[in-house]
């Protein structure tokens, strides 16, 4: 192969050095330095993994379900792994060693160069728009909170539409091995969220794929280019059919399904619409991504020394130090969201360019590219724009499973550069300099423009936040002048960014500066933009050498639990249901997971909240009323914790144990009835059946001792003086568990609205339960060989792409 070094291999290269030294040394503790970073969804990640990594470590084997958190779920939905596996190994190849997570920005990066080159953006134009696709605040702050899997996940994007544009331009191998290649990797990161946007990203290139071809009379070759993708789909799917069938058969016994309770029955299963709503982005909120502190940093970010408010606190002789962490608050942010990490923003030169790229961009492109970007900017409005997204939720499939509406700007933050960089790659291949100029004057004007107007009347706007009605109406004017302050120098910052990148784009343009310099020149200053805002969210006070060492020590109240060596579960009455640091160590009632099993979470609603609300203040008085915990016996909670000394933990005496005989069995006809029933029935003498769905069981007697407990595999002597049920305090599911008696199948059946039972012969058997789930197990195999048949075609692809003839015709 004959290769002109300097044009077609040496402007790669500057471009991947460029993105390889960004992360390098802006995660330079993480790279050089061996710290990590302080993520605390990951650390309660690691409070829920706890015990699926021992089963790991220890024995080499898969734990498919766990004990830690609420009672027992699935672990596969917390720590998943299946043999054979490279998806791993491939992506600390691709990402040339860099530690994880901060190596998801670096191929963030490539991923969007990839895509823009082909659409034949030159190299030098890609550059800047990768960084800003990559570099954004979003990626930042969720980075900080530990959504590694999320933005690993938006980061293919690119890569995945990159696949599907080279197929349909006619490299089809090529095309489809690209898109095969992101989508497993996709899937590998199950955000479930971002695949979905994914592809209405990909339906919208689709519809103007169609348009095209229809004007054209191509209508067969893009079916044929659409069968060939199909091929992708297929084999990225079959790399991860374990994780997606076991996610998706989980799903409708999940608070995304219906709910079971006739009295919270909707024509929709998935979320409350509320609470999936909850975060909403505010119309003029959206600006920020022109002006990053329109609605304030929504961080740590540091205030002018002597700022308004703290100036009129000390006239009204009050002391700052007392009110600081309120007042801060009120500073940060005051937009219409509960609270936010931060403002989303990938560089206001950006939005110059994404306008260029409306003026100069070809029809089809500029046509998908804004769609794209408006469709983003609309979801995220959520409940701010009901007409639509309401509409949306409850008759667009499989929308009404996702929260944090917001995230859909992600959609926004893929387009914007891309539209960017191709009106920027336009604008140089036009002829007309004075048609170039005059559309950059517009171009300026209207993003420049309006951050200058924001700078110069930014007292006119709305800097009232809902939560100013908690403090005096003068404290309330002296924090809207520290808004006022920052937002000026928020928008100011953008107005000479947007400045400096008209003045290249003008420069090259009168052949000042050559377009190579432009390139490299625009990359340099939204690495400025980009790298300055984000040192506020994501700086050196964010890492530590082992933040799961400090977060995990062991507390005098771990101590004392832990001294019994009995099979129990904990309840954290300090705010139990989001936090898996008592997960840990122990089998939690609590637990920090996006996706409890549905009737859970309808047990906690409906049962244990109550239940603990009340416990609790009778026990503020003195008076531990254990007898009145049906709910949390049933559940073997034997130990209650309210703090982290040693005289913080509580035994409870009235635990029903692993396992009992009830002596009455009471049948319902319905769950409302029996999640009714539940709260007030002495849990250890009686148990509900659910007449409807299981045939009529007796009650039984004796005595039952737990003789094996592994994740997955639970083992019962029993002595049993009178055939009859047997309840267990293990989480019923109903695909997966297996029952046997005397190594013969028996029945699980559901007891107590979501406890196991299984009806045990008279006299001495040996009662074993575990978890084979059919939809990992039979599976798992396939998986492995879809991932090889996705890097041999990927590696066969490139090899037969630019594997040119000689003058010989020799290969």
């Amino acid at each position: 192969m004959h290769s002109n070094l300097k044009k077609e291999v040496l402007p790669h290269f500057i471009g991947i050095a460029i993105f390889y030294l960004i992360v390098l040394f802006y995660f330079s503790p993480a790279v050089f330095e061996g710290k990590i970073i302080f993520q605390y969804d990951i650390l309660q990640w690691e409070g829920a993994a706890k015990e699926i990594l021992d089963h790991r470590a220890e024995t080499g084997e898969e734990a498919l379900w766990t004990n830690r958190l609420f009672g027992g779920m699935p672990a596969y939905l917390v720590s998943f792994e299946v043999p054979g596996d490279i998806t791993n190994f491939i992506t600390k190849v691709i990402t040339l060693g860099l530690p994880h997570p901060v190596n998801s920005l670096f191929f963030g990066m490539v991923s969007m160069y990839i895509l823009l080159l082909s659409f034949k953006v030159r190299p030098e134009f890609s550059i800047a728009s990768a960084v800003a696709f990559a570099f954004n605040t979003f990626h930042i702050i969720s980075l900080d909170a530990g959504h590694n899997a999320k933005i690993w996940a938006i980061c293919l994007i690119p890569l995945i539409l990159a696949g599907i544009h080279i197929a349909f331009e006619g490299k089809k191998l090529l095309g489809l091995a690209l898109f095969a290649f992101g989508l497993l990797l996709q899937l590998k990161f199950n955000h479930l969220q971002i695949t979905y946007y994914t592809v209405i990203i990909v339906l919208v290139y689709g519809i103007g794929r169609i348009v095209q071809s229809l004007k054209h009379n191509e209508l067969p070759d893009f079916g044929k280019t659409v069968a060939i993708l199909l091929v992708g789909l297929i084999l990225a799917v079959g790399g991860n059919l374990s994780r997606f069938l076991t996610v998706l058969e989980y799903g409708t016994y999940s608070t995304r399904g219906q709910t079971n309770l006739s009295s919270q029955k909707s024509s929709q299963d998935g979320l409350d619409k509320d609470y999936a709503f909850n975060w909403s982005q505010g119309k003029m909120e959206t600006l920020t991504l022109l002006v990053p502190n329109l609605y304030g940093p929504g961080s740590t970010k540091s205030f002018p020394k002597d700022p308004e408010t703290e100036r009129v606190l000390r006239n009204n002789n009050i002391e700052v130090a007392q009110v600081k962490d309120n007042i801060d608050y009120a500073r940060k942010y005051w937009g219409d969201q509960p609270g936010t990490g931060g403002p989303i923003y990938g560089s206001a030169i950006m939005l110059f360019l994404f306008i260029l790229g409306i003026l100069f961009a070809p029809k089809p492109y500029k046509g998908i590219f804004l769609a794209i970007a408006l469709i983003g900017i609309i979801l995220a409005w959520g409940k701010n724009f009901q007409g639509l997204n309401y509409f949306l939720f409850d008759y667009l499939s499989g929308y009404n499973k996702f929260r944090a509406v917001t995230m859909a700007l992600s959609i926004s933050l893929f387009a914007i550069p891309v539209l960017g960089a191709l009106g920027l790659e336009y604008l140089f291949r036009g002829k007309e300099r004075k048609a170039a100029i005059k559309s950059l004057a517009i171009a300026f004007g209207v993003s420049g423009g309006l951050a200058l107007l924001f700078w110069l009347f930014a007292g006119a706007f709305n800097l009232r936040a809902p939560f100013d009605d908690n403090f005096p109406e003068w404290l309330v004017e002296a924090l809207k002048e520290d808004r006022k302050a920052i937002l000026k120098s928020s928008a100011l910052k953008s107005f000479v960014m947007i400045l400096i990148a008209a003045g290249l784009v003008w420069a090259a343009v009168v052949e000042k500066i050559s377009t190579s310099v432009l390139g490299l020149g625009l990359a340099l200053i939204v690495i400025i933009d980009l790298w300055t805002i984000n040192k506020l969210f994501l700086n050196e006070d964010d890492y530590q050498y082992s933040p799961a060492e400090q977060f995990f020590a062991k507390t005098p109240a771990d101590e004392t639990i832990l001294r019994d060596n009995d099979y129990f579960r904990v309840l954290n009455i300090n705010n139990p249901f989001n936090e898996a640091r008592t997960s840990y160590y122990f089998n939690s009632i609590g637990g920090y997971h996006g996706a409890k099993m549905k009737r859970y979470q309808e047990l906690i609603e409906n049962a244990l909240n109550p239940e603990i609300q009340n416990f609790v203040a009778k026990a503020q008085e003195g008076e531990f009323s254990w007898m009145e915990l049906s709910v949390l016996n049933m559940l073997n909670t034997k130990y209650i914790m309210a703090g982290r000394a040693e005289n913080a933990v509580f035994q409870n005496p009235e635990a029903n144990g692993p396992a009992w005989f009830p002596e009455e069995i009471m049948i319902v006809k319905s769950n409302d009835e029996e999640i009714q029933a539940i709260q007030t029935l002495d849990t250890k003498r009686k148990a509900t059946i659910n007449g409807n769905e299981f045939d009529n069981v007796f009650a039984g007697s004796g005595a039952v001792d737990l003789s094996k407990n592994e994740p997955g595999t639970l083992e019962y002597n029993v002595d049993a003086q009178k055939a009859g049920l047997l309840v267990f305090s293990e989480i019923f599911y109903p695909k997966g568990w297996k029952a046997t008696i005397n190594d013969q199948p028996a029945s699980i059946i559901r007891t107590n609205y979501l406890l196991r039972g299984i009806v045990v012969p008279e006299g001495k058997s040996v009662v074993k339960m575990t978890f084979e789930p059919s939809s990992y197990y039979s599976t798992k195999i396939f998986v492995v060989i879809f991932q090889y048949l996705v890097v041999l075609l990927l590696l066969g692809s490139i090899f037969m792409t630019f594997r040119k003839p000689s003058a010989d015709g020799q290969a």
